[in-house]
């Protein structure tokens, strides 16, 4: 008996640890932590550290907002992320379209932007405490690439005004791109040279670093390589410092915390709590279930990569607390980077603590920093960000739809073209579209006829409400409604579901057969369904095993009827 107590006790506290793990998975890794995977992580943080910088600066520019608040948005991920994340590669922080996404929601209001992450980060957390992550799976992978295709060229020209140092152009991107040609000849020569040696210098390095043969070689083959590899995995810092001392030099020549709850315009005027949310509209839902879309798919991806698993909704419970903190420290919406990502992949990077290493390099940065701030020209942070969404253009995708599947394009065009518009229009307008063709396919489910005096109709997908009409027209049309009327053997292996409209209208159908003195005999019944259909008690009702044994047995009875 005690033996048998002390078990329960064991296996109870064994569940128990088992279901903090899943809450918290760094205890899954740190009891194993050991001095290599220190040395990696350390290596991995510091080289992302360096990447996060200017990224973050550079990606507050989208959004709007004084480029502190994107090194404030940029070091809360590291730390919650190394406490609840569950892949070791990802790194949460400011990006390319969550800085769109804000701004096209906000309009470059601080106080909003961060009252935005607050509110972002409690939905996020909630649909992972609901176990919601499911609902990712809804947006279809046309829709996505439809989007980011569209945000790269919406950000990357967003640029271009600030490579060319000209003032007053509109956010709307229509009239950004007549402006920003309209006002070409009040270009300023400085920016525009600054800019596109910021350019040449960004591509440069990173073809170098790409095009970096083996580690195999002599060794100071494999120094210089090293050397190179580094210098190139920090190029933008040292785009950004250089660019920032051009500037201080030419400055010195003489060339110029809770989140909150109500904001107050310029004229005095007090906006309450429900009138900002209000004034967010649905954008308020679009932002937390991208930023999820985005890391989530991030996360995948790597785990794949790199043989591991993750666990969805534990990755929506590390966004949401990151979000929610984050708006503490004056933060706007973050998310998983993929470029950062995979930085710290290709870097060896081996637990998530490495983005402890990556945080603290920001906070430095914050900490003593922020007077050289000032200096850092947009020319600059543009380059950045042009290589840095450059990549998302992925033109290649739509020639891989139409070889594939056609149908898919609609989605991806749609999204497109609408984001243009408005991007959380773009993403609407995509899933709305991906959805009707998923309605369609259930709608119209493919159903292969063979046989002549007997048919046999095979359903090849699933039977739901949906379908009903469409196989009542199919055996009406080329069954009951020719001369004279045949009978039909229905092959229902890939049929796993039914629900009660097809049920009745299984029970028109068994009726209109017998009216015409001939059978509608069913086949390769899943067990559910046959349960299902017994309990109905539908008159008539006949099965069979195999398609085989339903053919002969009408066959015999249409031979017996031929001779009467």
């Amino acid at each position: 008996m005690d033996q048998l107590l002390l078990r329960r006790v064991s296996a109870r506290g064994c569940c128990s640890y088992s279901t903090l793990k899943a809450w918290l998975p760094i205890l899954s890794w740190l009891p194993k932590y050991n001095l290599r995977w220190l040395q990696m992580d350390l290596l991995a943080g510091l080289t992302v550290g360096l990447t996060t910088v200017p990224q973050a600066l550079a990606y507050a520019e989208v959004a709007g907002l004084p480029v502190q608040y994107g090194l404030y948005s940029a070091f809360m991920g590291g730390f919650i992320y190394t406490l609840l994340g569950t892949s070791k590669d990802v790194t949460l922080g400011p990006t390319a379209i969550m800085s769109l996404l804000c701004f096209s929601v906000v309009g470059g209001q601080p106080h909003r932007a961060v009252l935005l992450s607050l509110l972002c980060g409690l939905i996020q957390a909630v649909m992972a405490l609901l176990r919601l992550g499911f609902l990712l799976d809804f947006i279809s992978y046309p829709v996505i690439k439809g989007f980011t295709c569209a945000a790269a060229v919406t950000i990357g020209f967003g640029q271009v005004k600030n490579i060319l140092g000209l003032k007053g152009i509109p956010q709307q991107f229509f009239l950004e791109v007549y402006y920003t040609f309209y006002k070409i000849p009040e270009a300023r020569t400085g920016d525009v040279v600054l800019g596109l040696l910021c350019l040449t210098l960004l591509v440069m390095l990173m073809f170098m670093k790409t095009s970096l043969g083996s580690d195999d070689g002599p060794t100071s083959y494999r120094v210089t390589r090293k050397i190179v590899w580094a210098v190139a995995t920090m190029r933008n810092a040292l785009i950004v410092v250089a660019a920032s001392l051009v500037a201080f030099s030419w400055d010195v020549s003489g060339h110029h915390v809770p989140p909150p709850t109500s904001d107050t315009t310029e004229n005095g005027t007090i906006v309450s709590f429900g009138e900002i949310v209000t004034g967010f509209g649905g954008g308020l839902a679009m932002i937390p279930f991208m930023g999820l879309l985005e890391s989530i798919a991030i996360a995948k991806s790597f785990a794949s990569q790199n043989d591991y698993r993750i666990n969805a909704n534990q990755e929506l419970l590390a966004i949401g607390v990151t979000n929610i903190m984050g708006s503490f420290v004056s933060a706007y919406p973050v998310t998983g980077s993929f470029g950062r990502t995979a930085v710290n992949s290709q870097t060896g990077v081996c637990t998530p603590a490495g983005g402890i290493i990556t945080s603290a390099i920001v906070l430095l940065s914050l900490a003593f920093l922020m007077p050289a701030f000032y200096y850092i020209p947009k020319a600059s942070l543009a380059a950045v960000i042009i290589c840095a969404v450059a990549p998302m253009v992925d033109y290649r995708i739509v020639t891989k739809m139409w070889r594939i599947s056609k149908l898919d394009l609609f989605p991806f065009i749609v999204t497109f073209l609408m984001s243009f518009w408005e991007v959380q229009y773009g993403i609407i307008g995509g899933v709305a579209v991906s959805g009707v063709l998923l309605l369609y396919n259930t709608a119209r489910p493919q159903i292969k006829v063979t046989g002549r005096n007997v048919l046999v109709m095979e359903l090849n997908n699933g039977l739901s409400f949906p379908a009903t009409e469409y196989l009542s027209h199919v055996i009406h049309t080329q069954a009951l409604q020719v001369s004279p009327p045949r009978s039909v053997v229905l092959d229902c292996l890939h049929v796993s579901v039914i629900d009660f409209t097809v049920i009745s209208e299984l029970r028109d159908l068994l009726r209109q057969f017998k009216l015409r003195d001939v059978r509608l005999v069913f086949s390769r019944l899943q067990p559910s369904v046959l349960e299902m259909l017994l309990a109905a008690d539908l008159q008539d009702f006949r099965y069979t095993d195999s398609v085989d044994a339903a053919l002969q047995m009408e066959s015999h009875i249409t031979l017996w009827r031929e001779d009467v």
